[in-house]
C-alpha cells in the first residue's frame, strides 16, 4: 500500500509497542499493577487516601524509564512523520517517553506522561527527571507555595486529555493505524469506530488478536518491532 506526502494518517500506540522495549505493561493477567490492585494506586481516591504508596509506585515507573531505550517500532513511526509532516499524528496510550526520545513530534499523550509532575493548586507542569527528582518523597511546585505534586497521569474516573484534537484528526485521516493495543480501553478503543465512519482506511498490528479485531480492514499478527519497519517503507518508498 502507498502514500503520498497528502495522505493524512493517524496513529495510536498502546503498551504493545512499549513492551517490546523492556516497559513493564501495569496491569498483569490477574488484574493486577506491580502487586497493586488499581484502586489502591490508579485513582484519584487512591491519592488522597494514601499518596505515599501512590507516589512511590510511579516513582519506581518513572525510574524505569531511565532502563529502556526507543525500538525500531518507534523508529519507524518517525520515518513515517518525516515523510507526511503535519498529515501525521501519533496518539499513545502510553506513559513512558520512547516515542519522545525516539524523535516522533506530533505526538499527544492522551492518557498522560510519567516523566512530568503537575500541580494540583496551579496546574502547572513540569518535566522532572533528574535524580533529585526520581529519589525524592515528594517533590513542590516551583510556581506556588503547594508542596507536592502529583503525576501527570490520567487515572481511572479521569478524562483522557486532549480529546477534541483526537476526535478532530480521527475524522479527518485516510488511514488510521493501531499498534499493541487491545482495544479494551476506551475512550482510545472506540477512536477507531469514528475512524471507520469517517471512511478511513483501519490498519492493525499486534501480538495478539485486540478485542476490536473485526473493525480493521487489515490486521498484521506479531511484533511491531518486525512488522512496522516493513510496513512504513512500503507505504513511503
Amino acid at each position: 500500500m502507498k502514500i503520498n506526502r497528502d495522505s493524512k494518517v493517524v496513529v495510536l500506540t498502546g503498551a504493545g509497542i512499549s513492551a517490546e522495549s523492556g516497559i513493564k505493561t501495569f496491569r498483569d493477567a490477574d488484574g493486577l499493577w506491580e502487586n497493586h490492585a488499581i484502586e489502591e494506586v490508579a485513582t484519584p481516591y487512591a491519592w488522597q487516601a494514601n499518596p505515599q504508596l501512590v507516589w512511590q509506585f510511579y516513582q519506581a515507573r518513572r525510574r524505569q524509564l531511565l532502563e529502556v531505550e526507543p525500538n525500531m517500532a518507534h523508529q519507524a513511526l518517525v520515518k513515517l512523520e518525516e515523510f507526511l509532516g503535519d498529515n501525521f499524528l501519533l496518539i499513545t496510550q502510553n506513559v513512558d517517553d520512547l516515542h519522545g526520545r525516539a524523535g516522533s513530534k506530533n505526538l499527544i499523550h492522551m492518557h498522560g506522561e510519567l516523566r512530568v509532575l503537575r500541580c494540583e493548586s496551579c496546574n502547572e507542569v513540569f518535566d522532572y527527571m533528574e535524580p533529585e527528582h526520581l529519589g525524592a518523597d515528594y517533590v513542590a511546585c516551583e510556581n506556588c507555595a503547594s508542596e507536592r505534586l502529583r503525576p501527570h497521569i490520567v487515572w481511572f474516573h479521569e478524562m483522557p486529555l486532549k480529546m477534541p484534537e483526537i476526535y478532530a484528526a480521527v475524522e479527518d485521516c485516510d488511514i488510521f493505524i493501531t499498534i499493541g493495543t487491545s482495544g479494551h480501553v476506551y475512550p482510545a478503543a472506540g477512536l477507531i469506530d469514528i475512524a471507520k465512519q469517517s471512511g478511513a482506511l483501519c490498519i492493525g498490528v499486534n501480538l495478539d488478536h485486540p478485542l476490536n479485531l473485526a473493525q480493521h480492514d487489515d490486521f498484521l499478527l506479531g511484533r511491531a518491532g518486525e512488522i512496522l519497519p516493513k510496513l512504513v517503507a512500503e507505504m513511503i518508498d
